[in-house]
């Protein structure tokens, strides 16, 4: 009797996980499924949560990685439109975007996915550079390349083949991961190079060329405008210098005492600008200035006359005649 309780006890927990599991199921953010009846897809699962189900063998649930899967093809040597032989690799990124598709086509199996993914990249990107010319890879000028349009026309051809053979694949991005060339074509690639470089130098050398004759005649044509104006305004200087010494000889020649007097206190002056020592004769010009002079007034006799004057009585006395004794 204390047996049955705890038998129908653990019945009804395991009916509590086994209905779960048999009626239920979950699906993840990074997940997507597909529900199968008797083995074939019949509801596709996009969104997370948890969803209802029949029980087996009725229906299963397939669950599949929604998250990006990366491929990278083989690298392989392509023939561009002029040509040139290219050793290209390309890589992409894809998801399974929808389940229902995707599940009978590949039986579930992301391997096989990229297998016949592979396939039609390879043919995208062999159709894409055989319309293309080998300037547009590999190039000194930076105009010519074409790497992103390139890219993207793959993308296009890739994500257009997805849909029309109804992978159930979403191909999010695609791009050139290599580019190489094979030994043969190395030489021919560097002879166009250096051709391309010689070209562009002779380009550049011309370009030089021309802005420096530019330069150089503008300088000159400066240059003369520079000196055509300073010969301009030396003239007008020396007119006015002319004009002014005109003038100042007109008051000199009245006065040739004073102009004598101030130029020489300008070579005075010149010559005691700055501390200088020099050892001249006080007799020389303008050092002469330096020398005072007392000046006579006139009112007073000089130093000579009194001199003359005090010598004239003895000479005047000498000077009488005598009275000889004949005279008597």
């Amino acid at each position: 009797m204390t047996r049955k309780p705890l038998i129908l006890a653990v019945g009804i927990l395991l009916l509590f996980i086994v209905i779960p599991w048999l009626f239920a199921f979950q699906v993840r953010t990074t997940e997507v499924a597909v529900v199968t009846t008797f083995g074939r897809p019949t509801r596709p699962i996009t969104e997370p949560g948890f969803k209802v189900k029949l029980p087996p063998p009725i229906q299963y649930v397939h669950k599949f990685d929604q998250r990006i899967h990366n491929f990278e093809s083989k690298f392989e040597q392509i023939l561009t439109a002029d040509g040139y032989s290219l050793l290209i690799m390309v890589y992409a990124g894809w998801k399974i975007e929808n389940p229902e598709l995707f599940f009978p086509r590949f039986s579930g199996s992301t391997t096989r996915a990229e297998e016949s993914l592979e396939g039609l990249v390879r043919n995208a990107y062999s159709g894409v550079v055989g319309k293309h010319p080998f300037s547009q890879f590999i190039s000194t000028d930076e105009k010519e390349l074409k790497f992103v349009e390139i890219e993207q026309e793959m993308l296009q051809r890739v994500q257009a083949d997805v849909r029309a053979n109804r992978y159930g694949l979403e191909v999010k991005f695609l791009g050139i991961k290599r580019l190489g060339l094979p030994e043969s074509v190395t030489q021919l690639v560097f002879d166009r190079m250096q051709s391309e470089r010689a070209l562009q130098e002779g380009k550049i050398r011309d370009e030089g060329t021309r802005l420096a004759e530019e330069i150089r005649s503008r300088a000159n044509l400066e240059s003369a405008n520079m000196l055509a104006q300073a010969d301009a305004e030396a003239t007008r200087i020396r007119g006015a210098g002319a004009s002014k010494a005109a003038e100042s000889l007109k008051v000199f020649e009245q006065e040739p005492d004073l102009a004598n007097f101030l130029q020489n206190l300008e070579g005075l002056e010149a010559l005691t600008k700055e501390r200088t020592t020099l050892l001249l004769d006080e007799s020389t010009s303008p050092l002469n200035l330096l020398r005072w002079t007392p000046r006579a007034s006139p009112s007073s006799p000089s130093r000579t006359e009194v001199e003359s004057e005090k010598k004239s009585p003895n000479t005047a006395q000498s000077a009488k005649p005598t009275k000889t004794r004949g005279a008597d």
